[in-house]
């Protein structure tokens, strides 16, 4: 096995100062000298001789030792692929990690797929030939990594390392767990398995929970075993496929744990979380009739208690809201809005006809690494973001036109104000009530929202539902201190079942992704696909394409300010681009401009789009004399590399009457 030039040379100086820690050459001089004199001629000193002596001497297994040297059982990797799978974490290798440990790690590694039917019939791949991919995700105590995309197959070739902390920052003192400590770390590692298609559709395939704390009671903290991943929605109750897992404890903690002790600990855990949940349902049940028996219309109103996420698991709804910060990758409010709005929406896709919908809120994982959702995993993480910015912020459940069911976010202001955010596009609604006991002809104000009922408002401690007479929005009075308008649940029964570390049974709350996409590589490449179809376009039609690159550039100062408005709302930036549009047109020329805003990257998708628009299509067939093409492409990237994507085609000719 050959080694690149730097992984060598930095492989030298290890050895060497391993080397001279040991003071390995006042050593060889030592055995040198005293095997010179007892040959009495250092001249008829061999090589082989010398070497016999160090190894008697012992050195040379000092040397071995001191290094570290592990020799582990070689897996044979699948054609086409690394023999080496990629370690996911910024900090060490596991043979340095033997060395010096500083900190305790859980080393995953997924060892591939097998029994994934749905793609049997699949041929492998050829070289270089597109095909559709899977991509697992992990997220395990706020820390989240993705593997590579390996082609769809029945066994697919998914093997990867990943090095898990289990103390993030000093959360235990710095001190070292025992085996014991452990036990009583309940996260588990959360897998989500993705498909994306050769189109770039992405379709959540499983979503599992692993309790790793098998690894304590195997030998030298180190065990492999096999994994049942389950499909999501109506086929939680199908294999998806398997995945051979190995887990290792870094470095092996001094005692190990009996089998039933670990079975105890967990059985104790099950029946914890189920007594919660069993107490919550009781709570529930007596609350919900003492909301029908104030208004027989209760009944038909839409007040959600439970939801159920992509494993068939009835959660309370207010645990899928959590207090979200962003760090420095979101700016504000507006900025989050704004970047929730970017992730698509897509309906849970039902299996056969019918109108109805299927109930699907994903788990902000499964959200996030499928990257779109329905209407409620959209307004869920709208608010989380909402109340990371310091909001008082609520989930709305209601309906919007034609009684179609929806989901929204709404945030109260300290002097009354009531906003509401459609986390699908980032528009923002003041709310103002209207006054049904006002004198016929007093002012009112118009509805601004496209809402029309809402049933109930929750978020991650609070949940209300709408008790005044009419659960009409333009009505809707957002008092939830006055018990006459608003039954709300009780806190403390939310707590036990919702709160962080409550339950073993809630999905841990990952982190937000800084994005990894370079938005002017990608802006670039995307414009350069744009020219080229335009240029086959107009030569289907035999026109000519001449490029005007000055007001290529121009386009750039009406993008971003297109981009500014969508984030804070506010109009900037366009006098300046008006005026040097006007300085680019010569006199007696006619200037055209066609802006457009997208969610994808893909090339051809846009074009065909832009299309459909006969302003668009006037601009690319452009006849006349002088005439001269522009386009710029704009990619503004977001967490998760959320992309808004910003194309403006412009032309300029000569009028000729």
């Amino acid at each position: 096995m050959s080694l690149p030039p730097e992984k060598a040379s930095e492989l030298k100086q290890i050895i060497q100062s391993h080397l001279k820690k040991m003071n390995i050459h006042g050593k060889i001089q030592e055995v040198l000298a005293e095997t010179a004199r007892a040959d009495h001629s250092s001249e008829r000193l061999s090589e082989e001789d010398f070497r016999h002596a160090l190894q008697r001497r012992g050195i040379i297994d000092d040397v071995m030792k001191d290094l570290h040297f592990h020799q582990e059982k070689a897996t044979k990797p699948a054609s086409g692929s690394s023999s080496k799978p990629v370690i996911h974490h910024g900090e060490k290798e596991p043979t340095e990690l033997r060395q010096n440990p500083s900190k305790q790690y859980l080393h995953l590694q997924v060892l591939g797929g097998k029994a994934f039917l749905e793609h049997l019939q699949e041929p492998e791949p050829l070289p270089g030939q597109v095909s559709s991919t899977f991509t697992l995700y992990l997220h395990f105590r706020n820390q989240r990594f993705g593997s590579r995309p390996v082609p769809c197959t029945c066994e697919p070739d998914l093997r990867e390392n990943f090095l898990l902390e289990l103390c993030r920052d000093g959360a235990d003192g710095g001190k070292m767990m025992d085996a014991a400590t452990m036990l009583s770390i309940c996260d588990p590692v959360h897998f989500v398995l993705i498909k994306t298609d050769i189109s770039g559709e992405t379709t959540l395939v499983s979503s599992y929970f692993l309790d790793w704390r098998t690894v304590l009671s195997s030998t030298n903290a180190k065990t492999c075993f096999a994994v049942e991943l389950m499909g999501v929605g109506s086929e939680c109750k199908v294999p998806a496929g398997v995945l051979t897992v190995n887990l290792e404890l870094y470095p092996p903690p001094a005692v190990t744990l009996s089998a039933d002790v670990i079975s105890t600990q967990r059985s104790l855990e099950r029946t914890r979380t189920a007594e919660k949940d069993r107490l919550f349902l009781v709570y529930a049940k007596q609350w919900w009739r003492e909301f029908l028996e104030i208004r027989a219309s209760h009944q038909s109103k839409l007040v959600k208690i439970f939801a159920q996420d992509e494993n068939g698991v009835n959660r309370p709804v207010c645990s899928y809201v959590h207090v979200l910060r962003a760090g420095r990758l979101l700016e504000s409010s507006r900025h989050a809005a704004r970047f929730v709005s970017l992730l698509p929406h897509e309906r849970t896709p039902v299996l056969g006809g019918g109108t109805g919908k299927q109930e699907q809120w994903c788990s902000l994982l499964a959200f996030l690494g499928r990257g779109k959702g329905d209407c409620e995993d959209h307004a869920t993480l709208l608010c989380s973001l909402l109340l990371g910015f310091g909001l008082d912020a609520y989930v709305c459940v209601g309906t919007k036109a034609k009684g179609v069911p929806h989901a929204w976010v709404m945030t109260r202001g300290t002097d009354g104000t009531v906003t509401f955010w459609e986390s699908l596009t980032a528009h923002r609604y003041l709310h103002r009530p209207v006054d049904p006991d006002a004198p016929p002809l007093s002012p009112q104000p118009k509805p601004s929202s496209p809402y029309r009922t809402v049933g109930c408002v929750f978020n991650h401690q609070t949940f209300m539902a709408n008790c005044q007479p009419s659960d009409a929005v333009e009505l809707c009075v957002f008092d939830f201190q006055n018990p006459s308008r608003w039954k709300a649940m009780s806190e403390e029964a939310l707590r036990s079942v919702c709160a962080p570390g409550s339950c073993s049974s809630l999905p841990p709350l990952p982190p937000l992704c800084a994005p990894s996409l370079d938005p002017a590589a990608a802006s670039n490449q995307l414009e350069m696909e744009m020219r080229y179809l335009v240029y086959e376009h107009r030569k289907d039609l035999d026109l000519g394409t001449v490029w005007d690159d000055h007001l290529c550039y121009l386009l750039s100062s009406a993008l971003s300010a297109y981009e500014m408005e969508r984030c804070t709302g506010v109009s900037c930036g366009n006098e300046e681009f008006q005026d040097a549009v006007r300085r680019a047109v010569p006199d007696g020329h006619t200037f055209k401009g066609f802006p457009i805003h997208f969610l994808h990257r893909n090339a051809r998708r846009a074009f065909a789009t832009c299309l459909r628009s006969p302003f668009c299509e006037e601009i690319l067939c452009c006849r006349g004399d002088s005439v001269r093409l522009a386009v710029r492409v704009w990619i503004f990237v977001y967490p998760e590399n959320a992309c808004a994507v910003w194309l403006m085609f412009a032309c300029k000719y000569r009028s000729v009457l």
